[in-house]
């Protein structure tokens, strides 16, 4: 953008005056992921759109400076709202904006003292899928399921490292786990691509799971079906799913359930259907037939005068 005349806040973020903080927000995040010059690198536009949004953002999110800015429109806001007197220390919120949907760590976290990403992470969830007899799904059972997951390396306790070694500090990043980078008129941080976000490197890593902290095994999981599940049902397993990484918590296993089909008997709900071939002479005179039940053979009475159909 080449022109020195700045557009009215509200414009930029295209929004009405009368707009709630959400709705400020919303927008503002639709856009910057829209300009934001890291995708944008063939743009040389996006990163002043980007600032401009971002200021607009700045002073429209605050209430004191909205309130000032709606009375005397830019001169009202000239000596704070403006970036010369942008305070990134104010918009902690913008931080976890970038945070989301950029995967940027921290914005403005030299100025504001700002938060680190966390090193931790929760392993993956797994699924199994499990086939059950139409029986087994009225009843409930007790059945094993095996689960191939990545559990931690009992030889260096999920560290990665050799027995006896520790992970040494990343240069790169001098153990923060961040590197930052100026982008434009404020300084913002990215995970650092050495360490991984770590703040540490495995320069003697473990013989066995080869500095991965994890390894792949095969487990038998007991699961214990209750009476009366459907085809699809879901029952979860906490922590039973991948090891997570940097001592963060594992993932959830999640035991699908396939019902088979029964040769005599449909489910509706929590009833049972069974279709019985009776004859005409049974049908117009009464009869007294058996029928199959999941209990064993029962005697059923069948009235005089019984239309096709009838249950």
């Amino acid at each position: 953008m080449t022109t020195n005349v700045k557009r009215d806040y509200y414009e930029v973020l295209g929004l009405e005056r009368t707009c709630a903080d959400q709705e400020i927000k919303s927008a503002y995040r639709k856009l910057a992921m829209m300009y934001h010059p890291d995708r944008n690198p063939n743009n040389p536009d996006a990163e002043d759109k980007f600032k401009e949004l971002t200021e607009a953002y700045a002073v429209l999110i605050d209430a004191d400076k909205r309130s000032a800015y709606d009375r005397f429109g830019h001169a009202g806001v000239s000596g704070s709202g403006g970036m010369g007197g942008f305070d990134p220390s104010a918009f902690q919120d913008l931080s976890d904006i970038f945070g989301e949907f950029f995967g940027i760590g921290d914005l403005f976290g030299a100025a504001g003292g700002g938060r680190r990403r966390t090193r931790a992470q929760r392993g993956a969830d797994l699924r199994e899928d499990l086939t059950l007899t139409f029986e087994e799904s009225v009843f409930g059972t007790e059945t094993q399921v095996a689960v191939r997951r990545h559990e931690a390396c009992e030889d260096c306790s999920g560290s990665g490292t050799a027995p006896g070694k520790s992970p040494v500090t990343c240069r790169s990043c001098q153990g923060r786990g961040q590197v930052r980078y100026q982008q434009g008129f404020f300084s913002m941080a990215r995970s650092c691509p050495t360490c991984q976000g770590a703040g540490s490197v495995i320069t003697d890593p473990c013989l066995k799971c080869k500095g991965e902290g994890r390894v792949l095994r095969q487990r038998t999981v007991e699961a214990k079906v209750p009476a009366g599940v459907e085809d699809g049902t879901r029952i979860r397993f906490s922590g039973y799913g991948e090891a997570g990484a940097f001592g963060g918590p594992a993932g959830d296993l999640y035991v699908v359930l396939h019902v088979k089909e029964h040769a005599f008997f449909a489910r509706e709900g929590n009833d049972l259907h069974c279709v019985i071939p009776i004859s005409f002479t049974q049908a117009a005179l009464g009869a007294e037939i058996k029928v199959p039940t999941l209990d064993g053979d029962q005697m059923l009475k069948i009235p005089e005068g019984t239309q096709s159909g009838t249950t």
